[in-house]
């Protein structure tokens, strides 16, 4: 097949590489002709990088380079050209004039393929004397090594076009997951569960970026944290996706973005690309702060109050050796741990009578890693506090002792917010069907590298005990972003896991 590729940016280079490794001829073009011996040049180095690793002999690399066709005029006559993917700037009217210049020069036969991640392909399309030719085909970034790619057909797109394009993609060694023109499509869209989430527990002063993300990478699973993923993206990317997929949404309540982010976008905190965002970067950079040591009685007797994972937490303490108290209630001198599920230590605290000054919460979630985090309210001592933290630092004889977050009191802690954020979102997705449940999994793995996919992920915790934890989280806080959605609480009734796509009524016509 023969593809012309219009924009030679950090995508367009990668969707070129992309295509001519698998076997494509690439026509490579840009406005800037700079930007295309740029482009040229990058994949270039890209090829003979993976000569040297042993991913590529030397004559496949050599008729890779070969294919790729750097063109001067994007404009020019293409008899020859099956398909255009289009990788300019996020900006309507550009694509607009880019695809209106495309459709004079290219036959009718030419399949027209946007890559972008944020606007509607329907109104892109719209612009065209023929907007039946044209459908989304949204790569990530590296094209090359994120292979997931999203096929997105337009309300007037020639229903022949997506599965052609799936076929393409999927020859070409990537994954093709076909959604709906909604806002965000599927990926960006499902990513706003972890990143809107960790920006509200920032505002409420619960935990630090450093603290956050600490959490998501050793309790969660995850490879980077909220944090450090909007510096790596850039915050202006991040903040823009965030407010067009709430606004495209009618200002949904579980898409609201943060106050925190605008002021930080117009003083340039961006993250790695400005060397200032969350955190810093670049050589002369101070380096991450440590956690702050244990320095606390760890022999101090504990009472763990009965709840969701309590005998699991005073096995794992008793196991550790620590003084585990038994009973209806603390002796006078024990700390008090009350495994939190989406609601409050202080709630525990007035419900049940314990002491204010030696009660703390504790996440009762399975950690990823050697992690345990410690919820501390206003009214509570810190030398308590102290011997609390210690106590659950204590591993089993033999083992690594944990490492103890310490965070301020909210209802279900962090963990708990972010993965019911993350599978909430992802579960609303799959209400309003722009994609199937697999689909959707799938995407989010390859597309946002967590570790299962967020409906999966669900499943594992379980529908009731999730539907308890959005219950808990909503009545906690009266704040509807934390409702559960009807695609949870209809599996959770029903016995149903969150990944069946369950009976249709066209299932029954």
């Amino acid at each position: 097949m023969r593809i012309r590729i219009v924009g030679a940016g950090a995508m367009g280079r990668g969707i070129a590489q992309w295509a001519a490794t698998a076997g494509h001829t690439v026509e490579l073009c840009d406005v800037r002709t700079e930007a295309v011996t740029a482009a040229v040049d990058f994949v270039r180095s890209m090829l003979e990088r993976a000569v040297q690793k042993g991913r590529m002999s030397a004559g496949d690399s050599k008729a890779t380079l070969e294919r790729l066709i750097p063109l001067d005029d994007p404009w020019a006559a293409g008899p020859g050209v099956e398909l255009v993917v289009e990788a300019v700037r996020e900006d309507l009217d550009t694509k607009a004039e880019v695809f209106g210049k495309l459709e004079q020069a290219l036959p009718q036969s030419t399949v027209f393929a946007t890559n972008t991640s944020s606007l509607s392909v329907t109104r892109i399309a719209a612009s065209l004397r023929d907007p039946g030719r044209l459908a989304g085909l949204h790569f990530f970034n590296p094209v090359p090594l994120m292979k997931i790619v999203e096929v997105v057909p337009g309300a007037a797109t020639r229903p022949e076009i997506p599965p052609a394009l799936t076929a393409l993609v999927e020859s070409c060694g990537h994954r093709a997951v076909t959604v709906s023109d909604t806002p965000g499509f599927l990926v960006n869209h499902a990513g706003r569960g972890l990143v809107t989430e960790a920006l509200a527990l920032l505002e409420e002063s619960v935990a630090d970026p450093a603290g956050i993300d600490r959490i998501a990478r050793d309790v969660l699973g995850l490879r980077m944290g909220p944090f450090e993923l909007m510096d790596l993206t850039g915050l202006d990317v991040t903040a823009a996706v965030i407010d067009s997929i709430w606004e495209g949404f009618r200002h949904e309540d579980r898409l609201r973005p943060s106050f925190l982010t605008p002021n930080r976008v117009t003083a340039g905190l961006l993250g790695r690309k400005t060397g200032q965002g969350w955190f810093t970067y670049g050589p002369e950079a101070p380096a991450p702060a440590p956690e702050p040591p244990v320095t606390g009685d760890a022999d101090r007797p504990v009472f763990v109050v009965a709840g969701e994972g309590a005998e699991e937490l005073r096995s794992a303490l008793g196991a550790a050796g620590a003084t585990v108290e038994t009973g209806t209630g603390p002796s006078g001198g024990a700390v008090v741990l009350v495994p939190v599920w989406g609601t409050t230590v202080a709630a525990a605290v007035a419900s049940l009578g314990l002491p204010a000054a030696r009660t703390f919460g504790v996440d009762p979630l399975p950690a990823a890693g050697r992690r345990r985090v410690l919820a501390v309210t206003p009214a509570a001592d810190p030398a308590a506090a102290r011997d609390a933290r210690a106590v659950l630092a204590r591993g089993a004889e033999g083992a690594e002792p944990y490492a103890v977050s310490v965070v301020r009191d909210t209802a279900g802690s962090v963990a708990q917010r972010l993965l019911a954020s993350v599978v909430s979102v992802a579960a609303s997705i799959a209400e309003r069907s722009p994609a199937a449940p697999s689909d959707i999994d799938l995407a989010v793995t390859a597309g946002l590298g967590y570790p299962v996919g967020p409906l999966a992920w669900g499943d594992r915790i379980g529908a009731a005990r999730l539907l308890e934890l959005q219950r808990a989280l909503h009545a906690s806080t009266g704040d509807p972003r934390h409702r559960p959605t009807r695609w949870l609480t209809e599996r959770a009734l029903l016995g149903l896991p969150l990944t069946e796509p369950g009976t249709a009524p066209s299932d029954c016509a």
